[in-house]
C-alpha cells in the first residue's frame, strides 16, 4: 500500500506561492488517512462477525438436531450409548468341587419411566406404591409431572412384578432386559463368594462386576468371554459347607458367643473344602457397609476367618515343642521344671488360674497346657530362630488364601521382638493372627513338615512348599496333639472312630481401640483328623462364648469350641468319605458257640 506523504512538498510549494496556509494541507491528508482506516477496521470486523454467526448457527442446528433425534428415540444412559461403549453381559458361572452350581447369571428385567409418554400418573404412582411398599408415592408423583423425560424406577423386578406393572397399562412404564447374578443356595459360603453388583448400565443392557469374595478376585476371569462356558471351580463341598455352616450356627447359638468362624482344610493339597464366618449374609441381596461404629466384627460383612486377626492363644504353644523338638534341643519325653516364679524382667509368666505343674515332659506340657513349660522352651529357641520359624510357616504376612478380604488380614507383631515377646508369643500372645493363618500351620505338622498354602481353587495332588520342620518333629507334635484331646484340655473332642488330635486357646479380646476386655474372649480349637493319616485340618474360633455349665460361667475353649469341632467332624467326616476306624475286638474275649 503506498503511504501518502501528510506535507507533500510539490503541494505545499504551490500552497506558498498562492498565499494559502501549508498546514490546512495536513489537517486534510490526516482526515482522509483516519476515514481509510475506519473503513478498513469495519470490513475487518464485518467479516468477523460473519464467521462468528455462521458458527454459532451450525451449533445451534447440531444441538437442535440432536435434541430432536433424543426426543423421538428410546431414553437411554449416556454410557450406553457413546459409540465403543458396548455393555457386557456375559458372565462365568461359578461352581463347587463336585461341579455344583455357586453362583449363575439369572435373565430379569428393569423397570424405567418416560413421564411425557404417561396417560395417567397419579394411577400410575398409585399402582408402582402397591407393587413396591418401597417406593415413595410424592417423589414419583413429583418425578411423573415434572419436566423428566427419563427416571428408573427398579433396577431389577422379578417375573411377578413385571406382570403387575404390565397389568397397570400405563405407555410411560417401560422395560428393559437385565442379567443378574444368582446365588441359589442364598447364605451358604457368602463370605467366599462375596457377591456382586452393577457396573455400566443402560436401558437395554447392564454389566455384572463382582464387589467381594472370589467374585471380585476373579473378576476378570469370569468376565473374559475366551473362557467361554467354562466355568471357575473351587475347593468348597457344597455339602460339606452345608453341614459345616448348620452345626456352627447352632453351637454358636448353644455357646451364647457373638460370632463364629470354620476352616476346614486338606492338609496335603491346601484346599479349603468348608470356610463359614457367622454371622453371615444372603450374596443376592448383599447389605450395605456399615457407616458408623468402631468394631468391623459387628457387621455380617466382616469375615471372621481372613479379617479376624486375634492373639489365638495356647494353640500356639504346639509351633514352640516342634521347633524345639526339630533343633534337637528336647523330645517329647524331655522333663520342663514348669514351677514357679517366672519372671521376664519385670513381668511375672504365670498359669491359667495360678496353677503350678512342676515338672512336666515336652508332652506333658503341651496337654497341660503350661505356659512357663513353653516360655522356658522358646528361650532355648531364642526370638531370632522363633521369628524364623514363624515366618516360614506365613504367619508374617497376609494368608495367600484368594479372595479380596484376605489382604486385609495383616499380621499384627510386636515392635520390638525382645525376650519378653519371644516367651509370650510361645504361647499365643503378643502375635495377632487369622483362623486361616494357624489352619495353614497346623496342615504343616499334619502333613509331616511342609508348608502348604491355603487355596480356594480345586486341586489336584499335593501341593508341598517348603520343609519346616522334619517329619520326626512333626510326628512328635501330633502324638502330643493326640494326648490333648484323650487325657488334656480337648477330651471334649474326642470323635469315635476318626483320631482326632487338636490343642485349644483361649485370649483375652481386645478392644478397636486398645486394651483387653475383663470377661470377653477369642476361644480356639485347631484339630487334625484322622492322626494315623492325617488328611484335615479343623480350626474353630468363638467370638466372646459363654455357657454355664456345672454352676459356673466357662469361656475357655475346652468348653466351648471343641464340642462344636466335635460336633462337626463327626458330621463332615462321612461325607469327606472318612471311615471310621473300628477297633478291633480281643479274639480272648469271643467265645465260640454253635447250635
Amino acid at each position: 500500500m503506498t503511504r501518502t506523504p501528510l506535507r507533500p512538498l510539490a503541494r505545499v510549494l504551490e500552497a506558498r506561492a498562492k498565499g494559502q496556509n501549508p498546514a490546512a494541507i495536513e489537517r486534510e491528508n490526516i482526515r482522509k488517512r483516519h476515514e481509510e482506516m475506519r473503513d478498513r477496521t469495519r470490513a475487518r470486523a464485518e467479516g468477523r462477525l460473519l464467521v462468528l454467526a455462521a458458527f454459532f448457527f451450525c451449533a445451534f442446528g447440531v444441538v437442535g438436531a440432536r435434541m430432536g433425534v433424543m426426543a423421538t428415540a428410546e431414553p437411554q444412559e449416556p454410557i450406553a450409548s457413546v459409540p465403543g461403549a458396548s455393555i457386557a453381559t456375559q458372565r462365568g458361572d461359578i461352581v463347587d468341587r463336585q461341579g455344583r452350581i455357586l453362583a449363575t447369571n439369572f435373565e430379569t428385567h428393569s423397570l424405567y419411566a418416560q413421564p411425557p409418554l404417561m396417560v395417567d400418573p397419579m394411577a400410575a404412582a398409585d399402582g408402582l406404591v402397591q407393587i413396591f411398599p418401597d417406593l415413595d408415592r410424592d417423589r414419583l408423583v413429583k418425578d411423573f409431572t415434572g419436566k423428566r423425560k427419563f427416571l428408573w424406577i427398579k433396577k431389577r423386578i422379578s417375573p411377578e412384578q413385571k406382570q403387575a406393572v404390565h397389568d397397570l397399562g400405563d405407555p410411560g412404564l417401560l422395560f428393559g432386559p437385565r442379567e443378574m447374578r444368582l446365588y441359589p443356595n442364598g447364605q451358604l459360603a457368602a463370605h467366599v463368594l462375596g457377591g456382586a453388583g452393577f457396573g455400566k448400565e443402560g436401558v437395554s443392557a447392564a454389566e455384572v462386576i463382582g464387589v467381594a469374595g472370589v467374585e471380585k478376585k476373579f473378576d476378570t476371569y469370569l468376565r473374559d468371554p475366551a473362557n467361554g462356558a467354562k466355568p471357575l471351580q473351587l475347593s468348597l463341598d457344597l455339602t460339606v459347607q452345608a453341614a459345616v455352616e448348620r452345626v456352627l450356627y447352632g453351637g454358636m447359638k448353644i455357646m451364647n458367643a457373638k460370632g463364629a468362624s470354620a476352616v476346614l482344610m486338606d492338609v496335603h493339597t491346601g484346599e479349603v473344602v468348608s470356610a463359614a464366618s457367622l454371622p453371615s449374609f444372603d450374596p443376592n441381596d448383599r447389605p450395605r457397609p456399615p457407616t458408623s461404629g468402631f468394631d468391623p466384627s459387628d457387621s455380617p460383612l466382616f469375615n471372621r476367618y481372613v479379617q479376624g486377626v486375634y492373639e489365638l492363644g495356647s494353640v500356639y504353644k504346639i509351633f514352640t515343642a516342634a521347633q524345639a523338638v526339630d533343633l534337637g534341643l528336647v523330645n517329647s519325653n524331655t522333663i520342663i521344671d514348669t514351677s514357679g516364679p517366672m519372671r521376664i524382667g519385670r513381668f511375672p509368666i504365670g498359669e491359667f488360674q495360678g496353677k503350678n505343674y512342676g515338672k512336666l515332659s515336652v508332652a506333658d506340657v503341651i496337654v497341660k497346657s503350661s505356659n512357663r513349660g513353653t516360655g522356658r522352651l522358646a528361650i532355648q529357641i531364642g526370638g531370632k530362630r522363633q521369628q524364623q520359624f514363624l515366618d516360614g510357616l506365613g504367619m508374617f504376612d497376609p494368608t495367600p488364601f484368594e479372595i479380596v478380604e484376605a489382604a486385609g488380614g495383616k499380621p499384627l507383631l510386636p515392635k520390638k521382638w525382645g525376650e519378653l515377646s519371644t516367651v509370650t508369643i510361645s504361647y499365643g500372645h503378643g502375635l495377632s493372627t487369622s483362623p486361616m493363618h494357624l489352619a495353614a500351620g497346623y496342615a504343616a505338622i499334619a502333613n509331616g513338615g511342609n508348608y502348604v498354602s491355603p487355596t480356594i481353587l480345586k486341586r489336584t495332588g499335593a501341593q508341598y512348599g517348603p520343609r519346616v520342620m522334619s517329619n520326626n518333629a512333626a510326628k512328635q507334635a501330633r502324638d502330643m496333639l493326640r494326648k490333648v484331646v484323650t487325657s488334656g484340655t480337648a477330651s471334649f473332642g474326642e470323635v469315635p472312630g476318626y483320631e482326632v488330635g487338636g490343642k485349644t486357646g483361649t485370649a483375652d479380646k481386645p478392644k478397636p481401640r486398645g486394651g483387653y476386655y475383663d470377661k470377653k474372649v477369642i476361644a480356639t480349637f485347631a484339630s487334625i483328623f484322622p492322626m494315623s493319616d492325617p488328611k484335615y485340618v479343623l480350626v474353630v474360633t468363638l467370638d466372646e462364648p459363654s455357657i454355664l455349665a456345672y454352676g459356673e460361667k466357662r469361656r475357655t475353649a475346652g468348653w466351648t469350641a471343641v464340642p462344636i469341632a466335635a460336633e462337626l467332624i463327626g458330621r463332615v467326616a462321612p461325607l469327606l468319605g472318612l471311615r471310621p476306624k473300628v477297633e478291633q475286638p480281643d479274639p480272648a474275649a469271643i467265645t465260640l458257640t454253635a447250635n
